[in-house]
């Protein structure tokens, strides 16, 4: 079940709300989708996830962020909070607030049953549009199995993991072992 959205209006009005709210939300076209708490099991692997891409990109000229770093869409004025966010090189941010972020080399969605549509399609198409963006990676919540795509050229490209495999994250020059990323969480 996807939140019902409220309607805010302007990208300022849901700012302006959004830097003083206690909850976070995302926006899209207007509207603002309140989001909920997240389940020991996501928690989990969103921590394993900003462990592994932190110690490997350790010295390397990257910023890694767990869900709290905002993301916009330049190109469409969506706000979004990915669960892990990488920049490689200079971050580049909105405003002096310096909380939301531009230019994301990687994103990171963790699925559940009430996001995963919006993960797999809403934000997909949004992400594609970001011009820095050059991997998506979905990771499941019930089962080991992740999926991500890779930008080369204009071209996303799909591929997945399951069980006891190891993905490479080109973009950032990383591997996750999948009993790394689902470490006590399945």
């Amino acid at each position: 079940m996807c939140p019902q959205p409220d309607t805010l209006g302007t990208p300022a009005a849901y700012l302006d709300a959004e830097r003083r709210a206690e909850t976070k939300s995302e926006y899209f076209a207007g509207e603002v989708f309140a989001m909920s708490g997240a389940s020991r099991r996501h928690n989990l692997i969103v921590g394993n996830l900003v462990r592994e891409l932190g110690t490997q990109l350790r010295g390397r000229p990257c910023e890694v962020y767990p869900s709290d770093m905002r993301v916009k869409v330049a190109a469409s004025g969506a706000y979004t909070y990915p669960d892990v966010v990488v920049v490689c090189g200079e971050p580049e941010f909105e405003d002096e607030h310096v909380d939301t972020l531009l230019n994301p080399t990687l994103l990171v969605e963790v699925l559940s049953p009430s996001t995963e549509v919006n993960d797999r399609v809403r934000k997909w198409q949004q992400y594609r549009r970001i011009p820095s963006l050059a991997e998506y990676v979905l990771v499941a919540q019930d089962q080991r199995r992740v999926e991500w795509y890779t930008r080369q050229g204009g071209l996303w490209t799909f591929a997945e993991a399951a069980e006891q495999d190891v993905l490479m994250l080109q973009a950032v020059g990383c591997h996750l072992a999948l009993n790394d990323v689902y470490e006590r969480a399945v």
